[in-house]
């Protein structure tokens, strides 16, 4: 089925409940190849053009669901959320930017999703068509956090994002599984108009880790009228923040009679993971405020 509008391809949804919506269909052929998925029907979503592009509405870039990971990547759209442009040039080879899409990342909700930590840095909010032409609202941070899910028949239409006009960055690490898989990442946002710094990092737990004390601390060090700058200490400190709060020492054992007692240590590979975390919120921090 290869329906033409958003509406269409809610119908054809409602006609055949076990059928499976697909865009670039990256994540759901590697499902397929591996014998995870063995889906009854497809539903393609790459003949609406309506999600295939962009624009504006109150303060906000409003993205088709059907933008693919090559087109977000171009300097025009750099230009305008540059952190995601960032992320979308890593995504992959250029036969997955090429056929890989915004809304795909979003609903496959992958881990190491290169999308997932700007989008929730930005608290960007989804837009999804349903029945009988009904629409809702949904922050992209209840879907991946499981606060709220996708209805039977509804597709994901539109991402809305708020254009803050102020520095973003986008850094990660990949692991040695593939080339263009994420290790961690972290995407980094300023936001003059409320003075705060956000902070994302993905692929290091099931959904992106907000870390918002270590937010709200380095923020209130930085000179908002002034020169936004910081001292290396003070960057430093912060990765080291964002780092523990996504990576935490383990629980304390308790004693037979109930008094605290060891630490256990992290295994090598957590410690390895909680310093690339610091470098990345360090290094991405630092060139927000350069």
């Amino acid at each position: 089925m290869l329906p033409t509008t958003l509406d269409e391809a809610v119908s054809a949804l409602l006609a055949q409940p076990a059928a499976v919506p697909v865009a670039g269909g990256t994540d759901l052929m590697a499902d397929v190849n591996s014998g995870q998925l063995r889906p009854a029907a497809l539903v393609g979503l790459g003949r609406i053009s309506e999600i295939r592009g962009w624009s504006y509405q109150d303060g906000h870039a409003v993205l088709g669901a059907g933008l693919t990971h090559a087109r977000m990547g171009r300097p025009d759209f750099a230009a305008l959320i540059p952190a995601l442009a960032a992320a979308a040039r890593a995504a992959g080879p250029p036969q997955i930017r090429n056929a890989g899409t915004l809304g795909g990342n979003i609903v496959s909700a992958s881990p190491t999703g290169d999308a997932l930590p700007v989008l929730a840095a930005l608290e960007a909010t989804l837009s999804i068509a349903g029945p009988e032409g009904s629409r809702r609202e949904l922050p992209v941070s209840h879907l991946l956090a499981g606060m709220d899910m996708l209805r039977p028949s509804e597709v994901v239409g539109y991402v809305k994002v708020p254009l803050l006009h102020a520095p973003q960055t986008f850094l990660k690490a990949t692991s040695r599984t593939g080339p263009s898989r994420a290790l961690a990442s972290v995407a980094v946002v300023l936001d003059p108009m409320r003075r705060g710094v956000r902070c994302a990092v993905g692929a290091v737990a099931p959904m992106p880790l907000r870390p918002l004390e270590a937010e709200q601390w380095i923020a209130s060090l930085i000179d908002w009228d002034g020169e936004r700058s910081l001292a290396p200490e003070a960057l430093s400190a912060f990765g080291e923040y964002v780092a523990m709060a996504c990576i935490p020492d383990p629980t304390p054992e308790e004693g037979a009679d109930g008094t605290p007692g060891a630490v256990p240590q992290l295994p090598p590979a957590a410690l390895h993971l909680r310093r690339t975390v610091a470098t990345l919120a360090r290094r991405g921090l630092g060139r927000a405020l350069a």
